[in-house]
Parts: structure tokens; C-alpha cells; sequence
């Protein structure tokens, strides 16, 4: 299987358990893997045969701009679901990380994969 991927997406949202998090927007960065076959994009260069990650893209910010969740782990498994609902991918892997929630670490959050690998 081959895979298509985004990575260091950077989206601004509302995400946290605290009162003073939820009257704001903070920035979420992410790493999306998805299972693919880019043979038959490849060999007739026709981006309509391949898993289109600028439209993955566009999909992403535009439903994480527009959530709210308390637990990255909530969003993880949203965005997941999202991918492989919406998207011809049998499999998604996910980094999805919250920078500057720990004040000694460069970024913290889950990594998920859903789906079947081929």
C-alpha cells in the first residue's frame, strides 16, 4: 500500500477542559498517513485517480476550525472517522499534537491509526 500524507498542518481551534481554553482558540498540529494505490494516478498523471491531499486538506481546516472539543484524543478519532468516511483510504494514521499545552515541552498529544492496512 502506498500513502498519501500531509504533515505539520497547523489549525486553530477551540480544544481544552479549562473555562479560560475554551474562550479561546489554540493552535492543534497534525500528521495525516492514508493508505492508498497511486498506480493509476501515476501512470495517466490524472489527479482525479489519487487520494487529493490538498482537498484532504481544505477538508481538515475547515472541520477543525469549526469544532470544539475538550480531549485531543476526542478530536483524533473525529478527524479519523472524517478521513476514512469522506475519503478513499482503507487506513489513516494520525499525529495530533497541542503546542504549548506543557509549558516544558515542545508539544504533547496522540498518535492513532484506524482502519486495515492492505
Amino acid at each position: 500500500m502506498d500513502i498519501v500524507y500531509i504533515k505539520s498542518l497547523e489549525v486553530e481551534t477551540v480544544i481544552g477542559i479549562y473555562d479560560w481554553e475554551r474562550e479561546i482558540r489554540q493552535t492543534v498540529n497534525l500528521d495525516l498517513e492514508m493508505g492508498t494505490d497511486i498506480r493509476k494516478a501515476a501512470s495517466s498523471e490524472d489527479i482525479d485517480k489519487t487520494l487529493n491531499y490538498k482537498t484532504v486538506t481544505d477538508r481538515l481546516i475547515d472541520f477543525i476550525e469549526g469544532s470544539e472539543f475538550l480531549l485531543v484524543e476526542t478530536m483524533a478519532e473525529e478527524i479519523t472517522q472524517l478521513v476514512l468516511n469522506e475519503f478513499p483510504t482503507p487506513w489513516v494514521r494520525l499525529r495530533l499534537g497541542k503546542p504549548g499545552a506543557i509549558p516544558t515541552a515542545a508539544d504533547v498529544g496522540v498518535i492513532i491509526e484506524r482502519g486495515t492496512r492492505g
